[in-house]
C-alpha cells in the first residue's frame, strides 16, 4: 500500500506541476493580449460600450485560479495534506462546472454573438471616413489589419475610407492590377477587390475554435486531477 500511495503521491506532484505551469501559460498569454491594442479597436465600437476583451479578462482569472490550484495541489501531494487536496478537488470541480456553463452559454448565444460583431464591425467602419481621436487611432489599426490580410475597407470596400484615403492606400494598394479577381481601381490606383469584413469574421470564429479545442483539453485534465486527488485524498485517510 505504501508503494501505491508514494507512487501516486509523485503522478499527483507531477501532474499539479504541469498544470500549475498551464495556469502560468494561460494567465501570461491572456495579459499579452490584453495590453495589445490593435485587436481592441478593431472589433470594439463606441456607442455600444461592450468589452470586447470580456473572455481576455476571464481567461485571467482563469489562470490565476489554476496556478493557485495547481501549487495547493502540489503541497498537498507532498505533504500528504488532506485539507489542502479537498481544497483542490473543490476548486477544480468549480472551474469544470463554470467551464460547462460557459460552454452551454456560448453555444445557446452564438447567433446573438454573430450578430453583435457584424454589428459592431459595420459601424466602426463609419470610423474610417472620420478625422475624430478614437477615428484615427481605428484607422491606424485597420491600416496594419488591411496589410496583414491583404484587404481594403470593412463594408464597402476603398469607398469607406472617404476623404481619408490617402492615409490608407499604400495598405489597400493591389500588387497585381492585371488580376481582376483580387483587384479593383479606385482614386486612379488599383486596390483589394476583398473588403476585411468577412475575413475579421473567419479570423474570430477560428480563434473561438482555438478556445473551445483550449477548454476541451483542459477540462480533461480536469477530470484526471479530480480522480487523482480523490484517490490520493480517500488513500491518505486510511492510513
Amino acid at each position: 500500500m505504501a508503494g501505491v500511495s508514494g507512487c501516486l503521491k509523485y503522478s499527483m506532484f507531477f501532474f499539479n506541476f504541469l498544470f500549475w505551469i498551464c495556469g502560468t501559460l494561460i494567465l501570461a498569454l491572456s495579459i499579452w493580449v490584453r495590453v495589445s491594442k490593435d485587436g481592441k479597436e478593431i472589433i470594439s465600437t463606441g456607442s455600444s460600450g461592450t468589452d470586447p476583451y470580456i473572455a481576455v479578462n476571464i481567461l485571467i482569472a482563469v489562470g490565476a485560479i489554476i496556478m493557485v490550484l495547481g501549487f495547493l495541489g502540489c503541497c498537498g501531494a507532498v505533504k500528504e495534506s488532506r485539507c489542502m487536496l479537498l481544497l483542490f478537488f473543490i476548486g477544480l470541480l468549480l472551474i469544470l462546472l463554470l467551464q460547462l456553463a460557459a460552454g452551454i452559454l456560448g453555444a445557446t448565444f452564438k447567433s446573438e454573438s454573430s450578430h453583435l460583431l457584424n454589428q459592431t464591425l459595420y459601424e466602426n467602419a463609419e470610423l474610417l471616413s472620420q478625422t475624430t481621436s478614437q477615428a484615427k487611432e481605428f484607422q491606424q489599426a485597420m491600416i496594419a489589419l488591411q496589410e496583414e490580410l491583404k484587404c481594403c475597407g470593412l463594408v464597402k470596400g476603398a469607398e469607406d475610407w472617404g476623404s481619408n484615403f490617402n492615409d490608407a492606400q499604400e495598405s489597400c494598394k493591389c500588387p497585381d492590377p492585371s488580376d481582376s479577381s483580387q483587384c479593383t481601381p479606385y482614386a486612379g490606383i488599383s486596390v483589394h477587390k476583398q473588403t476585411c469584413l468577412s475575413l475579421i469574421k473567419d479570423l474570430v470564429e477560428k480563434n473561438i475554435i482555438i478556445v473551445i479545442g483550449i477548454a476541451f483539453g483542459l477540462a480533461v485534465i480536469e477530470i484526471l486531477g479530480l480522480v487523482f486527488s480523490m484517490v490520493l485524498y480517500c488513500q491518505i485517510g486510511s492510513k
